[in-house]
């Protein structure tokens, strides 16, 4: 069992050293890589993260238009028959039809600018997320005051007060992780023309 013990624990320290050692000119891979291989390199990363940047804005995109259409669908259901959907009837007796549709339209502003948002390449684009903020800020404050004043608090329609603005935060998250990982790109690139001016 010792002798187990020992040839284990020398097996352990010589992958440790394994870990340490510098590349020889024997490894492939220990060659630098040329400006050209460089530039090409940095290239390909800045194209592959412009795609999957409109490739997730699109997504969001789809899933706000969704949300605004079912927005729509419950403006219309409302209009026409006034408390016939369940999470407006919970709100006959305390809202007026009326308050209700331009709560809903309020909504769809919400969703609105944080499309504009998603899909605007200005620099100042955030602005508008902080104004779809704003504006799902308003709203959650409206629907919770009037889910508040149910006798029974009903979870149902806890996305009345929550969505527009979880939509609007969702994407200003997301819009962040493209910058964080734009800069890192563009930090790839200020390195490699660091190197080039040594």
């Amino acid at each position: 069992m010792k002798k187990l013990a020992r040839k284990w624990r020398r097996t352990r320290r010589d992958e440790d050293d394994d870990k340490f050692v510098l590349p020889t000119s024997e490894d492939v891979d220990s060659r630098p890589i040329d400006t050209q291989e460089q530039e090409e390199y940095v290239r390909y990363l800045e194209e592959a993260h412009a795609q999957q940047s409109l490739q997730w804005r699109s997504v969001f995109v789809v899933l706000l238009i969704c949300f605004g259409a079912f927005l729509f669908y419950s403006i219309f259901q409302q209009f026409m028959s006034p408390w016939e959907l369940r999470y407006h009837a919970y709100f006959m007796e305390d809202l007026k039809s009326w308050m209700v549709i331009s709560a809903e339209w309020i909504a769809i502003m919400a969703c609105s600018l944080s499309i504009v948002g998603l899909r605007d390449k200005k620099n100042d684009h955030r602005r508008w997320f902080w104004y779809s903020c704003v504006v799902g800020s308003a709203l959650t404050i409206f629907w919770l005051y009037y889910l508040l004043r149910l006798p029974k608090f009903r979870w149902d329609a806890i996305w009345l007060p929550f969505g527009p603005l979880c939509g609007a935060g969702i994407c200003l998250y997301v819009d962040h992780l493209l910058e964080e990982s734009s800069e890192e790109v563009k930090k790839l690139r200020n390195y490699m023309y660091a190197y080039k001016a040594r």
